[in-house]
C-alpha cells in the first residue's frame, strides 16, 4: 500500500469534459486530483473487501436488532417515524448501494469510521472517471471497481416499475450528476428515468405526482430521509404507495448512532472503534459526531473542530483513530457496497484529518502480490 507522486496529465480537463464530470473543479480548485495515487496489492484489495463484506453483515445484524428491540432513541430517531423505518425493514426494502468510510494503514484490520447508507456522493468518479484514469495511466494494471456492471445488474434485483422517477436538491451540481449517473445505470438495465427536482414532487391528495400530474410509483431520491421526513409531504410518505430508493430503513444505519449500536453488540470487533452515546467511555481521546451530520461538519476531534448546522440531534462519542498521514495527506478509504456486496474503491484526501466537503478525490490501482 503506497502513495504516489505523480504528474497530472496535461489534459486532464478535456478528459473530465468528455465524461461529462462536472465537478471535477470546485469553487476553482481541483476536485478530481491526479498529482497523486493509490497502489495496492492484490492481498490488500482482498483484505478491504473481505472487511466490507463483514462489515455490511454486521450492520444489517445491528438494524434487525435495532427493530426488535425498538432501539429508536439509540439510533436518534424520532419515535414518529419509527414504524415507517422498522416496516420497510421487516419488508426487507431491497438496497441499491452504499459507501463505507473506512480508516486503514494497509497493516492493522480496517476500521469503520461510518456508513454513508442512504445518500452516498463520489460514486461517478469511483465507478467512471478513475477507470478512466487506469486505462490511460496504468494500462497493465488493475483496480478495485466493478461498481458500474454491478450497478446495471443491481437494478432488476430492485424489482420496480418500469417507470421509476430520479430526484435530487436543485442546488447542488454533484448531486445532480451522481443522480444522472445512476440514471444512465438504470437506463441500461431497461428501465425508463426521468428526472425531476424535489422541490417538484407534488401530492394531489392520494400519491406523490411529477410535473405532469403523472404519479411517482417508484423514486431514487439523493436527499437524506432525516430531511423527507421533515418536509412539508414528510407527513404523506407513510400512506402514499410510492417506493423509495433507499427504503426508509437504511435511515438505520445511516445515522452515527449505527456505530454506537455496532459496539455494543459486538464489542472488540477488530473492524470497529469504540463508540458510546454518552462522551468518556471510549478510554482516551474521542471524536463528536453528530447523529446526522455530514461532509464533516460539527465534529469535535483532539485538537480540531468544524463548524456547521448540525448537532441539536445529540451526538455519537467514537474512539479518535487519526487518520494515517501520507505526503502531508490524510486519506479516508470509501469501499462502496452495491446490492449487499462490495464492489469498488474510493479515496478522498484532505490537508486535515476531517474529510470534508472540499477533499479531493485520488485515483487508485492495484497489481498482484509479486
Amino acid at each position: 500500500m503506497q502513495r504516489h507522486r505523480l504528474e497530472p496529465r496535461p489534459d486532464w480537463r478535456e478528459h473530465a469534459r468528455t465524461l461529462g464530470f462536472a465537478f471535477a473543479e470546485i469553487a476553482g480548485e481541483p476536485y478530481w486530483d491526479e498529482t497523486a495515487c493509490w497502489e495496492f496489492t492484490a492481498d490488500e484489495i482482498d483484505a478491504l473487501e473481505a472487511a466490507t463484506a463483514e462489515l455490511e453483515r454486521l450492520a444489517r445484524l445491528a438494524a434487525d436488532d435495532a427493530v426488535r428491540h425498538d432501539r429508536h432513541e439509540m439510533l436518534g430517531i424520532p419515535q414518529a417515524v419509527w414504524p415507517l423505518v422498522a416496516e420497510s425493514w421487516r419488508r426487507q426494502e431491497p438496497s441499491l448501494y452504499g459507501r463505507m468510510d473506512l480508516r486503514w494503514d494497509g497493516t492493522s484490520p480496517p476500521k469503520l469510521l461510518e456508513y454513508n447508507a442512504d445518500t452516498p456522493t463520489s460514486l461517478y468518479e469511483s465507478a467512471v472517471v478513475q477507470w478512466e484514469w487506469l486505462t490511460c495511466a496504468y494500462p497493465d494494471a488493475d483496480q478495485f471497481n466493478s461498481i458500474h456492471e454491478a450497478l446495471i445488474a443491481a437494478w432488476p434485483s430492485l424489482r420496480l416499475p418500469h417507470r421509476t422517477h430520479f430526484a435530487c436538491n436543485r442546488d447542488s451540481e454533484e448531486d445532480r450528476g451522481t443522480v444522472d449517473y445512476l440514471r444512465d445505470t438504470a437506463m441500461q438495465a431497461g428501465l425508463d428515468a426521468p428526472f425531476l427536482f424535489m422541490e417538484d414532487i407534488g401530492w394531489d391528495g392520494r400519491r406523490f405526482v411529477d410535473l405532469d400530474r403523472a404519479e411517482i410509483r417508484a423514486c431514487f431520491k439523493l436527499y437524506p430521509w432525516e430531511f423527507l421526513l421533515r418536509d412539508e409531504f414528510g407527513n404523506h410518505l407513510a400512506k402514499a404507495p410510492t417506493r423509495w430508493i433507499e427504503p426508509a430503513w437504511r435511515l438505520l444505519l445511516s445515522g452515527k448512532g449505527l456505530l454506537a449500536l455496532l459496539w455494543e453488540l459486538f464489542p472488540g470487533h477488530p473492524n470497529l472503534l469504540p463508540a458510546f452515546r454518552e462522551p468518556g467511555r471510549t478510554g482516551g481521546g474521542e471524536i463528536a459526531k453528530p447523529l446526522f451530520g455530514r461532509e464533516g461538519a460539527n465534529i469535535a476531534a483532539p485538537g480540531y473542530r468544524t463548524e456547521g448546522p448540525y448537532g441539536a440531534e445529540g451526538y455519537v462519542y467514537q474512539q479518535w483513530s487519526e487518520l494515517p498521514m501520507v505526503d502531508g495527506r490524510y486519506a479516508v478509504f470509501g469501499s462502496w457496497v452495491i446490492a449487499g456486496e462490495p464492489h469498488g474503491l474510493g479515496i478522498r484526501e484532505d490537508a486535515t484529518p476531517i474529510t470534508r466537503d472540499t477533499s479531493r478525490f485520488v485515483p487508485h490501482f492495484f497489481r498482484g502480490n509479486g
